[in-house]
């Protein structure tokens, strides 16, 4: 496209390009720490009921040990466990008898926990599950608060989707960090669990833009070959995001310190995004040249460009975007699916993306399920991300766009089953299987971010990205209530989680065309001309990647 030349004359690599990615690092190191965040601060730590001859030992006898008045308090669970929702209505001291048997105590009577938990604090000092109780008849309003955010960057992903065709990019990109920096702030001050979801849910709205804004604005300020070190460079930081999680998480064990850490850097993020240039390629598209050319002017100053005032004029800049800047550029969500072409690749990437996402946060939100060191598992999964994310240059080199995003959303789905098949007694297993699915998933994520980008054009890009994204987050939403099923049917969870994705990697391989090797598409026209270019042999070597929510 005519709009890389005028990139390679403001300058495609120096600079600019290095300032940019610095300034994108900020907001996209704490993006996946905000998503993943109730891994932490809704753990579920270890409780039971909260029972007089325990708690209130004023009328027991002094000499019988804990573990004693344990026994006559609290009947045992399923797993021979002290119970963590019953308690005994009387303390059952026939019970302190070696030889009392399951009948002792079998009989006796039970009741809910109606004066409330005692919980173990060895592990987190607080959580909201503490703090508001979401155990036992309320333990469904975890997975319902983690929706009610997915539902958040649902309606975000649509409203900035928009927005951003309108207002820009880099005021979506302002605009998100301030409003995830101020609702997370403010979280810390919830007084009960209804104002904390609906804080969360602004949280997630911000986030949406935050992370379109992160995903195109370096997309359309760099050329397709040297789009592959912008992105890989984005990607570990998502990755490397992950990974301080697990460790800001082991240091502040208290949810409000771990909130207020992850926001407050935010602020800063919006100060210093001020001085990113607009996207011109989006400038020309709304039919604004002078201003396009005002921020080409403005990078290849910044690159040393000296020469770009006499090469970058508006002559030069009209005549050779021409056919862009007369395309319409306000356009609505259904025109995606006027033209057939871009019909086919809109439902099918909307498949694609709802059942990755329903299958990557059942997995990712629910780390107590694989083991108990969560902080390690949530460094593993961090660790395995970036080695996927590293890793898919290489498979997209090797098997193109297409056939990579296929075979990682298929083994992805099959490691997630076969981790359902395991006995919970191999943990080591499980775990190992989980940490593989991860790392497709990375490598999905990857390829995906990528790949949606290069088919759709420019005038559509940012609504096609926002459709996107709001399916994805639909899924996202889908995923933990799923989990709220396993109680009555353990299997349902792994098994959806497992069968979505190998299902719709058939659609990949059947209705997407491969792009790699081409550039951007800037009009819907092009997008026609994308597969007689690619039938007269034009490639150029490329292998771009950028990095997701996750």
């Amino acid at each position: 496209m005519a709009f890389e030349e005028l990139l390679e004359r403001a300058g495609d690599l120096g600079l600019f390009q290095a300032l940019q990615v610095l300034t994108l690092a900020l907001p996209a190191l704490l993006v996946p720490p905000h998503m993943l965040l109730e891994n932490f601060s809704a753990a579920v730590p270890g409780h039971r009921c909260w029972a007089q001859a325990l708690d209130n030992r004023s009328h027991v006898p002094a000499n019988l040990t804990p573990e004693a008045l344990l026994a006559v308090a609290i009947p045992p669970g399923p797993d021979r466990q002290p119970h963590q929702c019953r308690r005994f209505r009387q303390p059952q001291w026939q019970l302190l008898d070696p030889n009392a048997t399951a009948a002792n105590w079998s009989e006796a009577a039970t009741e809910p926990c109606v004066d409330g938990w005692v919980y173990d604090r060895s592990t987190f000092a607080a959580t909201i599950v503490a703090e508001w109780d979401l155990v036992c008849d309320s333990e469904g309003l975890k997975p319902l608060g983690q929706s009610i955010f997915m539902a958040g960057i649902l309606v975000g992903a649509a409203a900035f989707g928009l927005l951003s065709s309108r207002l820009g990019r880099k005021s979506m990109l302002t605009w998100g960090c301030l409003q995830v920096a101020a609702s997370g702030t403010a979280t810390i001050f919830a007084p009960n669990f209804p104002v904390y979801c609906a804080l969360r849910f602004l949280s997630a709205f911000g986030l949406a833009g935050l992370i379109l804004a992160l995903m195109t604005l370096p997309v359309e300020w760099t050329t397709t070959r040297r789009r592959a070190v912008t992105m890989t460079i984005l990607g570990c930081t998502f990755s490397t995001g992950q990974m301080a999680l697990g460790g800001l998480a082991l240091a502040l064990r208290d949810w409000r310190a771990l909130q207020l850490a992850l926001s407050v850097p935010l602020f800063a993020a919006a100060l210093t995004s001020w001085w990113l240039p607009e996207s011109a390629r989006w400038l020309i598209i709304m039919g604004k040249p002078d201003l396009a050319l005002r921020e080409l002017t403005k990078v290849a100053r910044i690159n040393g460009h000296k020469e770009a005032r006499k090469t970058l004029t508006m002559e030069v800049l009209l005549s050779n975007m021409e056919e862009v800047a007369s395309a319409k550029a306000h356009r609505s969500v259904l025109d995606l699916f006027r033209v057939p072409e871009l019909r086919r690749r809109t439902w099918t990437l909307m498949a694609v993306n709802f059942t990755l996402t329903v299958s990557y946060y059942g997995l990712v939100l629910d780390l107590q399920s694989l083991g108990s060191d969560i902080f390690l598992l949530q460094i593993l999964f961090g660790a395995v991300d970036f080695l996927g994310r590293a890793a898919t240059a290489f498979f997209l080199r090797l098997l193109g766009r297409r056939l990579t995003l296929a075979a990682s959303h298929a083994l992805a789905g099959s490691s997630i089953l076969a981790n359902a098949l395991l006995p919970r007694d191999w943990p080591t297993l499980r775990v190992a299987l989980a940490v593989l699915g991860k790392g497709c998933f990375a490598t999905d994520l990857t390829c995906l971010s990528l790949y949606k980008n290069e088919l759709f054009p420019t005038s559509l890009r940012m609504t096609a990205d926002g459709l996107q994204q709001s399916v994805s987050r639909l899924g996202a939403m889908l995923g933990p209530l799923v989990r709220m099923a396993r109680q009555a049917l353990p299997l349902l969870p792994p098994l959806s989680y497992g069968l979505v994705p190998i299902v719709s990697s058939l659609g990949v391989l059947l209705f997407l065309p491969e792009t790699q090797g081409l550039p951007l598409p800037d009009t819907i026209q092009d997008l026609e001309g994308q597969r007689s270019a690619k039938a007269r042999g034009s490639r150029r070597e490329v292998a771009v990647m950028e990095s997701t929510w996750l």
